[in-house]
């Protein structure tokens, strides 16, 4: 029997949710009416959390962030009164398995709900799969049998015991965050958080808040007071992604929290002592960047106490095989498709790509090809069309043309340029499922509602299962 968890500070709400997953059955129903009562009832034996969006303590958004820290696996279903495409694309990329406006049918309730469970089961398969491997579940995945990835394995194993800041090198699609969820999983800190922050991915001012966290009203829009990633990774592992594209003005403050092990959110007057391991990553030469006045020097040696170099896959074929093979039962468990390669051909095939894309790009051509493939056999042709698309999508194409009239703002001109971005990423998932959009769902990690709406706003053609 799954046991369900229902935070909502709405009795009659709370006393509908049990009703309607009593009736279904199969569901054991706990309840807590505010986020910290929630936070604490969130034990290990609960299967999925049903979790309302506006809380009187703490906000619905805030709970689903220290829930996935804690549980990243965890299927988290949110719920809200108020239909806003702007907050289910927050939920959705804080890891919220899907967004549910009030009020809701009863059954796509226990649909959405069933699959999340469903996908939590497959996801808990993997992780054993991966464990009768032999290894860890993150070693696992960038696990070979060359001498070049086994020497990073050694180091790995080496250095997790160790509280050392760890600098991860290499290109983009080497695995350089597998390596770092590796390093924390065979550390001490490994039932402790992981918390990954691309340091590219945010404005300034916002990555500032998203690291330090903020007071209510420290600036305008501050609503209610937030923790931030150095908090929520408190006695865990805190994962820098590409570290190199921080600001000046946030390169000093990061350097002051490793020197000093104490974090100060914006707009408050005290400090919070924090204990967090640092691995930092950058598909840049950061050295030489230091060298040239681009990266602080004292921050760079804070981050490199301990370097590991990652190897491109080119430079390692000879685990691509069994890299190859472990995407393909992945990705079998996943789509629920069990497909395995055809002799000699689909392998020939993949040794002779030279993948710039590294095992990023491998795996997404086997995931891929296993979503398309007609049969139980994933076949040499499937594959080499696979990697065409590659190609071309790694080949710069040129710009997306973008009708532009006269008098546009320079933030619209950007506005428009996204848009027809996105529009043409999906139109491209689209055709490669045959216009199945909950497999183009998955491809874009994005949720179904969200593309759904998508499809509609730039009037797309697709095809519901």
């Amino acid at each position: 029997m799954k046991k369900i968890l229902v935070i909502d500070d709405d009795p009659i709400e709370r006393r509908l949710l049990q009703a309607v997953l009593g009736k279904a059955g199969g569901f054991e129903i706990i309840t807590a009416e505010n986020g910290q009562l929630g936070l604490e009832r969130a034990v290990s034996s609960v299967g999925a959390v049903i979790l309302d969006l506006n809380l009187p303590d703490i906000s619905g958004m805030e709970v689903l962030k220290k829930l996935k820290a804690s549980r990243p696996q965890l299927p988290v279903l949110m719920l809200t009164g108020v239909t806003d495409l702007k907050t289910a694309v927050e939920a959705t990329q804080a890891g919220a398995y899907n967004y549910l406006t009030k009020p809701f049918e009863n059954d796509q309730l226990l649909i959405t709900l069933q699959r999340a469970l469903e996908q939590n089961d497959l996801l808990e398969e993997m992780a054993e799969l991966r464990k009768k491997a032999g290894k860890g579940p993150a070693l696992t995945r960038i696990l070979g049998k060359g001498n070049a990835i086994q020497e990073v394995i050694g180091q790995i194993q080496k250095v997790a015991a160790s509280n050392l800041t760890v600098l991860i090198q290499g290109e983009t699609g080497t695995g350089k965050e597998l390596a770092a969820r590796a390093l924390h999983e065979e550390s001490a800190r490994r039932q402790k958080p992981f918390v990954a922050v691309d340091c590219g991915a945010l404005a300034e001012n916002l990555l500032e808040s998203e690291l330090f966290g903020h007071e209510k009203g420290a600036f305008t829009g501050a609503d209610r007071k937030k923790e931030g990633q150095l908090v929520l990774a408190q006695g865990g592992t805190l994962f820098l992604d590409e570290v190199g594209n921080l600001p000046p003005g946030l390169q000093a403050k990061l350097l002051r929290v490793l020197q000093e092990r104490q974090v100060k959110p914006v707009g408050a007057e005290k400090t919070i002592p924090i204990d967090v391991r640092f691995i930092a990553a950058t598909n840049a030469p950061l050295e030489a960047e230091a060298t040239a006045g681009k990266f602080r020097q004292d921050l760079y040696y804070r981050l490199a106490e301990f370097t590991l170099s990652l190897p491109p896959l080119r430079e390692r074929m000879e685990d691509l095989p069994l890299l190859a093979q472990g995407f393909l039962e992945e990705a079998g468990l996943e789509f629920r498709k069990p497909v395995r390669f055809d002799e000699g051909a689909a392998m020939e095939l993949l040794l002779g790509h030279s993948w710039p894309g590294n095992i990023r790009e491998l795996r997404n051509v086997v995931r891929q090809g296993v979503l398309v493939s007609p049969g139980s056999q994933l076949e040499g042709k499937t594959l080499k069309g696979m990697i065409s698309k590659a190609k071309s999508s790694a080949g710069a194409p040129g710009p997306v043309e973008v009708p532009l009239p006269p008098g546009l703002s320079l933030k619209e001109i950007g506005e428009r340029a996204v848009e027809a971005a996105e529009k043409q990423a999906i139109r491209n998932v689209l055709k490669n499922t045959g216009g199945n959009k909950s497999q183009a769902a998955k491809i874009l990690k994005t949720d179904y509602k969200t593309l759904h709406v998508k499809v509609k706003k730039y009037g797309l053609q697709a095809k519901d299962e």
